[in-house]
């Protein structure tokens, strides 16, 4: 009897395609509600298009229109500028899931798994049982290969129901793909339109439009002409690896000595490395990596955690960079009007299990943002946004672990999400991005990815901290001033009337009631520069001497354009003037041009201050070294060469992030 049922059930089993798994399980790809179907449908196409784009080096060109079939049906249509699809390839990439390019490839991507643009056509096969229609030309072809597909889920092969030669017009080359699926349109948060504005922001070099069921048609166009670095494929490396991926590696390598096979299949391994491996492996360097053991391996394994290895190296990556996260944050926000841009923060790379990153931060203030409401956060992963699970994310995880209290928003508690007129925006680059699900929705928390953006935070937030201390200080004392300026000359001229005499000079008697060194910047924009002046008023009873410090952006000074010549300027873009007296009530204006800059790329220079008490000065921060060391974060600033210059090149005892980039120098050594 009990062969029998086992034999019952044998015949029961057979294989699962991957494509049925997905088919009754697509809620994990972000298929699961009508509004989010119709959203992860556009998102795996533009960024197919993007990806595509960049690989070619193609400035892009992405058109998205949404019709409505009806009540609950859509047609999505797709189309962009990329270098097209050679027309074998073109069922393949549309009908078959876990088909693609860049699984293999160790480098900074938006689509890796080979699931997304087929996964999109599944469920649009699934919920309407129409088929997606295909149409793609290269650069030699004449003509268009329009083809019109459906998958096969069982076998997990494309169905070519028809295809043809098409006359694209005014097309060069590049892919339209439309498909009709179940879903349901919205406006708002999570809505089509905020992922294409959030795609816009982190793709400066990206021109978008978008045409809404209602035919509204919105152009987000693009603010630069440079194209993101070209990220280059590297090895893996040996950090972290695990046990079955070396033998499958050792298995499948062409090298026939085991130090070899460690040089050439890994990146970051020397040769004097490899020989320390199999040294402390207890292993020949001459072995031949396919006789490789279980038991060899697992030495290998733990020889590698015992030799010092260096770093992944970086080129694998693309990062925004700071000035182009400000134009496309100005871009795309200009409606909102923001007073305060907080200068972007790029973090250097970092490692988490043998996986390069790297993560920026920008913070915006102020202008019509609410200030009752928690602050938007905007989370990218490889120049994507990241529209849902907010809450497991990373990123919302680290924006919460910061005391934004100390930084000029209201925190209740001092943890969680602030809140304030204010967008917070994080993103994350890597070769191999931790998410959460296939739906790649939410940023697992790595501890070491969190640290970072959790650093980062903390930097951008203390230029945000200067900016509201700066703001809030010249308001209150901008007020006293007026008050002094209004009522002094009516309280001297009314009586110099009754007691018959001049009015006398009030300049002396207005410095002893404000007793500060008022400090003004202006910028302004001119025939492709920006003319920088910066104004000292001393306002007390006696002259004032103190050093003066102004960070641009690199390489942009115009040195001869400097009217007051400085003590020390450098072409990181950190300017040093050495104030040897200003004369009471009087005012000295600096100025100076910045040259190679775009308009929005400059609105505001960081200013500071050393040799002077910094409660006599509004308009101005002193020197970070200055701060108290009770600081929560004691971080070297952007003008740790100015501390040095100021204590004389004594050594200095910098804690927290310091430390670590010092022993992370030391071990590289």
């Amino acid at each position: 009897m009990a062969r029998s049922i086992a034999e019952e059930l044998a015949k029961k089993q057979k294989e699962i395609s991957v494509s049925e798994f997905f088919e009754r399980n697509k809620h994990i790809l972000g298929f699961d509600t009508l509004t989010r179907s119709l959203l992860t449908a556009v998102k795996e196409g533009v960024d197919n298009s993007l990806d595509a784009c960049e690989e070619a080096n193609i400035l892009p060109e992405i058109f998205v229109e949404i019709k409505q079939v009806s009540r609950n049906e859509y047609l999505l249509i797709s189309e962009d500028n990329g270098p097209g699809i050679v027309k074998k390839q073109i069922p393949h990439i549309f009908g078959r899931l876990l088909y693609g390019s860049r699984f293999h490839a160790i480098r900074q991507s938006r689509g890796q798994q080979g699931i997304g643009i087929s996964a999109a056509v599944m469920h649009g096969q699934l919920t309407t049982g129409k088929p997606t229609k295909v149409k793609s030309k290269t650069s030699k072809e004449d003509v268009a290969h329009e083809i019109t597909l459906m998958m096969d889920t069982k076998r997990n092969r494309p169905e070519v129901l028809k295809q043809d030669f098409v006359i694209w017009e005014g097309k060069e080359h590049g892919t339209r793909v439309e498909i009709h699926l179940k879903g349901k349109y919205i406006k708002g948060k999570q809505s089509v339109f905020e992922y294409l504005k959030g795609t816009a922001i982190v793709n400066p070099h990206a021109q978008v439009t978008l045409i809404e069921p209602d035919n509204t048609k919105t152009e987000f166009k693009r603010v630069t002409d440079k194209m993101p670095p070209t990220t280059k494929e590297i090895k893996p490396h040996p950090e972290g690896i695990e046990l079955g991926i070396l033998m499958k590696m050792a298995k499948a390598t062409k090298a026939k000595r085991m130090t070899s096979f460690l040089t050439q299949d890994f990146s970051r391994i020397s040769s004097r490395v490899a020989k320390e491996i199999c040294e402390k492996a207890e292993i020949e360097p001459t072995m031949r990596p396919t006789r490789l053991k279980l038991d060899s391996a697992k030495r290998v394994i733990d020889a590698i955690k015992q030799v010092k290895i260096m770093s992944p190296q970086t080129d694998c990556l693309s990062p925004i960079g700071e000035l182009l996260i400000k134009k496309g944050l100005k871009n795309v926000l200009e409606d909102q009007r923001p007073d305060f841009y907080a200068p972007p923060v790029t973090r250097d790379p970092g490692v988490y299990s043998g996986n390069p990153f790297q993560v920026e931060v920008g913070v915006v203030h102020g202008g019509d943002l609410p200030s009752d409401a928690p602050v938007k956060i905007l989370r990218f992963a490889n120049r994507v946004p990241l529209l849902y699970q907010q809450g497991g994310c990373a990123c919302t995880k680290a924006v919460e672990n910061v005391d934004w209290r100390r930084y000029g928003l209201e925190q209740r508690g001092g943890k969680g999400i602030p809140y304030g007129p204010a967008i917070i925006l994080v993103h994350v680059a890597s070769t191999k991005i931790p998410f959460t699900s296939e739906a790649k929705e939410a940023i697992a928390e790595i501890p070491e990815i969190r640290e970072e953006i959790e650093w980062a935070l903390r930097r951008c937030a203390r230029r945000l901290q200067i900016h509201i201390k700066k703001k809030v200080r010249k308001k209150k004392t901008r007020e006293k001033f007026d008050i002094v300026q209004t009522i002094l000359p009516k309280i001297a001229e009314k009586s110099a009337k009754i007691v018959g005499k001049p009015v006398p000079k009030l300049e002396p008697i207005i410095t002893k009631i404000m007793d500060v060194v008022w400090i003004d910047d202006l910028v302004e924009y001119e025939k492709g520069k920006h003319n920088v002046t910066i104004s000292l008023y001393n306002y007390t009873s006696s002259r004032k001497k103190f050093n003066l410090y102004a960070v641009v952006p690199e390489g942009s000074i115009d040195e001869k354009s400097i009217s007051l010549k400085p003590t020390r300027i450098r072409k990181s873009g950190k300017i040093r003037w050495e104030l040897r007296a200003i004369p009471s009530t009087e005012k000295i204006d600096i100025t100076f041009r910045l040259k190679g800059l775009d308009k929005d790329d400059f609105d505001e220079a960081e200013i500071y201050v050393s040799g002077i008490n910094p409660v006599q000065v509004i308009g101005a921060e002193p020197l970070p070294g200055d701060w108290d060391l009770d600081e929560e974060i004691q971080e070297p600033s952007t003008l740790d060469d100015f501390i040095e210059e100021e204590q004389g090149d004594e050594e200095m005892e910098v804690i927290g992030e310091a430390d670590e980039e010092v022993e992370e120098v030391m071990e590289n050594d």
